[in-house]
């Protein structure tokens, strides 16, 4: 194959030092399949999943953005897992869909106006000629938190959202698959953001101000 999904882009910006050096720590394993693995760990799991964090410039949407933070949402956190897969040599590309989140909080509810999430981000990573899908979002400890089955990966099966939670409630469906792609199609996302979100981008710094975790566990105090 050709170096498409090995190199470096804008956005997926595995030669940054930062995202070096982290691929280097994180890159254990005998075979790519258990390197990958260790990689999507170390993604899904160092990094607080945060939907409040959203930044559409294109220095807030580098992988290396999400190093430099410590959180991301969905669509960084993913371009971040690319990165350090091609950072050491593992083919990967990103992958989106539109998605029904029930994860979610009534400012999130308000700021979209809708329950469903255009361009919902994911990688996919190439391990032994076969594409496999990643979902790193959610940490352990949010799982943990608020009751998710956190999304584990083998490097043999896709690893997406479960339909449903611990305690049986909607929890993710997938609407749309809009296909993969080498980078991240910044200008078309931002465009559909724009028609379709226009609040959310408007109100994206006092987004950024509020506490997604304190949002969540506030609305999901028992009754």
């Amino acid at each position: 194959m050709n170096n498409t999904y090995l190199s470096p882009t804008a956005l997926i910006d595995s030669d940054h030092p930062e995202v070096l050096a982290f691929a280097k720590t994180h890159c254990q394993g005998d075979d790519v399949r258990e390197r990958a693995v260790a990689l999507y760990y170390a993604v899904r799991d160092g990094f607080r999943y945060d939907p409040y964090r959203i930044d559409l410039s294109e220095t807030g949407m580098k992988a290396s953005s999400v190093l430099a933070t410590g959180a991301g949402w969905c669509v960084p956190k993913a371009t971040l897992l690319a990165a350090v897969c091609r950072a050491v040599g593992i083919p990967a590309r990103l992958g989106y869909a539109d998605v029904r989140n029930h994860l979610s909080t009534e400012r999130m509810r308000q700021t979209i106006g809708s329950d469903l999430y255009r361009w919902h981000g994911y990688t996919e990573i190439l391990i032994d000629g076969d594409w496999y899908k990643a979902t790193p979002a959610f940490n352990l400890a949010l799982c943990e938190r608020f009751g998710l089955l956190p999304l584990e990966f083998d490097g043999r099966s896709d690893s997406i959202y479960h339909a449903f939670d611990r305690s049986g409630n909607q929890h993710m469906e997938y609407v749309h698959q809009r296909g993969h792609f080498p980078d991240v199609p910044l200008s078309q996302m931002t465009a559909d953001f724009r028609t379709h979100y226009p609040l959310w981008l408007e109100q994206a710094e006092q987004m950024r101000a509020a506490d997604f975790l304190a949002d969540v566990e506030r609305e999901n105090q028992p009754a």
